[in-house]
């Protein structure tokens, strides 16, 4: 105890600075917010299912002789080439019942069958093929006047229909096959009339063709059963009409 009169000691009243310091202290500790902490981050996860791989399929396409769907087909196995095409060679004559198998064709019209949808696709000129000895072929182009008194093969597999040439003589011996037709004017007897798509296919060194100017056309065209419209044959339509990727149908 300080004895009366007696001053407190130096720094030990309440007004110190160490009472001050202390107090302050003390208060600083009691009144101090807690740290703020940083709101935790965690990855979302999404947990949708993985889309199903799609079944393997292929796409079965006939094609006529002289048909040419190669670029289409290019354009096919860049955009779908997780779904095989199979080009399936089909006779005209056979060409509607190949159809049941098949899930589109390139045929030749005509083709009339109201459970199909046909699309035309382009005409094809009428050719004359003589052997390459012919007077026929030194004209760059021939009407069927020039055709007077020519020997005309007749085709059991013919795809321009009847077709009548006034001032020609029928060939004796009933329809060719085109192959064998092409390969008998070769040797310099008679002509025959195709589309220009077949003489290319039938080419020989020692037979040539010149365009028939009023000859009947032959129309290639897409054809497919209405029943089996499938998103499939939707994309092959597109390509064939030129459609890009990213067009609309």
């Amino acid at each position: 105890m300080a004895h009366h009169g007696q001053r407190p000691a130096k720094g030990s009243g309440k007004g110190s600075p160490a009472h001050r310091g202390r107090a302050a202290g003390s208060g600083s500790r009691q009144g101090k917010p807690a740290s703020r902490r940083a709101p935790r981050t965690e990855k979302v996860v999404f947990d949708a299912p993985a889309a199903a791989p799609e079944e393997p399929r292929t796409f079965r396409l006939g094609a006529v002789p002289g048909a040419t769907p190669g670029r289409w087909i290019d354009t096919w196995k860049r955009r779908l080439p997780h779904v095989a095409l199979e080009l399936v060679p089909i006779e005209v004559a056979g060409q509607r019942e190949a159809l049941d198998d098949l899930d589109a064709a390139l045929v030749r019209l005509p083709l009339d069958d109201a459970a199909l949808h046909v699309i035309a696709l382009y005409d094809e000129v009428p050719v004359v093929v003589a052997s390459t000895d012919s007077h026929l072929l030194a004209a760059d182009e021939l009407t069927t006047a020039d055709l007077d008194g020519e020997v005309l093969h007749s085709l059991s597999d013919d795809v321009l229909g009847p077709v009548e040439v006034p001032g020609t003589v029928p060939a004796r011996g009933g329809p060719l096959s085109t192959a064998d037709a092409i390969a008998t004017v070769a040797t310099g007897v008679g002509i025959v009339l195709v589309p220009m798509s077949l003489a290319r296919l039938h080419h020989r060194k020692d037979a040539d063709y010149r365009v028939l100017a009023d000859g009947p056309v032959s129309t290639v065209a897409l054809a497919w059963p209405r029943a089996r419209t499938t998103p499939d044959v939707e994309t092959f339509v597109g390509i064939v009409r030129g459609r890009t990727a990213n067009s609309s149908r």
